[in-house]
């Protein structure tokens, strides 16, 4: 029995290919088929359903079935799911960048140059 990867991880294993995220980005302008979004890229076809399987396990698609047609349409909400877990780091970084700043302004403080004498 294969172990269940959480949600975050199959996202972000998802999102590692380029591939994927061209596809993604394809998606996010309305639902296409395996051939249309197969167009761009010089590989099978079934390379890009192995593609479209891994970003449907990770929740990241859903295809329907019209007639003979299984169009793709994007998921967004582990997306979301992302983007609130990368929104924590950020208020990290921006607060590391705004002590720099603050740090950066102190050294040059008194000098019309920028440079300490």
């Amino acid at each position: 029995m294969t172990p269940s990867i959480d949600p975050l991880s199959a996202t972000l294993s998802a999102l590692a290919d380029p591939t994927r995220r061209a596809i993604l980005a394809r998606l996010s302008d309305g639902e296409a088929t395996v051939n249309e979004l197969a167009g761009p890229f010089d590989i099978s076809l079934p390379a890009v359903s192995r593609h479209l399987k891994v970003l449907q396990a990770a929740g990241l698609i859903t295809r329907s079935r019209e007639a003979q047609w299984r169009p793709c349409r994007l998921e967004a909400g582990p997306l979301k799911d992302l983007a609130a877990w990368l929104a924590h780091y950020r208020r990290f970084w921006e607060g590391s960048f705004d002590r720099m700043d603050a740090y950066l302004a102190d050294l040059t403080k008194g000098d019309p140059d920028g440079r300490k004498h």
